[in-house]
């Protein structure tokens, strides 16, 4: 078991957890994730590792819970994970490249935080845009702010921030030739990924993208989490998740990351068009 030592909501339906697993903190590496259950007969969920403290042997996580494995790993009282394994995934090439630009759509900026935080201790200059439906899905900004050059938020309502998308944002930037980046890297759903890439491609700009398809075990045995990649099949437990943004198959991605769509939002009690799913 897996004790889990903090547990607090930052947005609605978001709760980071501490939990503590030493052997996991200390072979951590960016970009990599564990897979956890809650208990014996529990849904394997793969969750990006968003920090880890070798000293401390914890690693925290950042869960949206909108279905019923999720709820329970989240769940008041909850003392612990039954299992955490990890880490999988290949870790981001960290390069000193200058100047980056970091784009998170809602939860994507968990994913994309431990990202942004490499780019930034290898000596980059991070400008960081994240963006949620309101000010309350706007998350890890100050954490952000800790280590970036500048933090720009935008908000589908205006709530917090500019009025619009991180998409906007990213286009007054490239439009600037002294702002332009040397890459982005872009995590959150995959209309935004595309646009982003869109965006990125005539400059000729390297784009990296978080691919989060379907995915079971974590070890490229079950086949679950293929997608296409430069024409190629890949997996994304095995082979990323991250991507040269330029080169994924998007219409694949998204057909497959529907295919349980109605029964995810059956089990889960909210509306088959979700907004955040197509935040661009």
């Amino acid at each position: 078991m897996f004790e889990i030592l903090r547990n607090d909501q930052i947005a609605p339906q978001v709760h980071r957890l501490v939990v503590k697993a030493p052997r996991v903190a200390a072979a951590r590496l960016p970009g990599q994730f564990v897979i956890v259950r809650a208990g014996q007969h529990s849904e394997r969920i793969p969750l990006t590792i968003a920090d880890a403290d070798a000293s401390a042997g914890t690693i925290t996580l950042i869960v949206q819970a909108v279905g019923p494995s999720t709820q329970e790993i989240v769940a008041a009282g909850s003392p612990a994970l039954r299992d955490v394994a990890g880490p999988l995934g290949r870790p981001t090439e960290i390069e000193r490249l200058g100047k980056v630009v970091c784009v998170g759509g809602g939860v994507g900026t968990a994913v994309l935080y431990p990202l942004a935080k490499a780019l930034a201790d290898a000596g980059n200059e991070v400008t960081t845009i994240i963006g949620g439906r309101s000010e309350p899905f706007v998350i890890l900004r100050d954490e952000m702010a800790a280590f970036c050059k500048q933090v720009l938020v935008t908000t589908e309502d205006g709530s917090l921030g500019v009025k619009g998308f991180v998409t906007a944002a990213l286009a007054e930037i490239l439009a600037d030739p002294a702002r332009r980046p040397a890459a982005v890297y872009a995590v959150g759903p995959v209309p935004m990924m595309r646009a982003v890439a869109e965006q990125t491609r005539p400059f000729g700009i390297k784009t990296i993208v978080s691919l989060n398809p379907i995915m079971v075990d974590g070890t490229g045995m079950c086949g679950g989490c293929r997608v296409s990649v430069g024409g190629a099949i890949k997996f994304a437990c095995v082979d990323g998740p991250e991507f040269d943004g330029h080169a994924v198959d998007y219409a694949e991605l998204a057909s497959r990351q529907n295919a349980y769509k109605e029964d995810r939002c059956r089990l889960a009690d909210v509306p088959p068009a979700a907004p955040e799913d197509e935040q661009q």
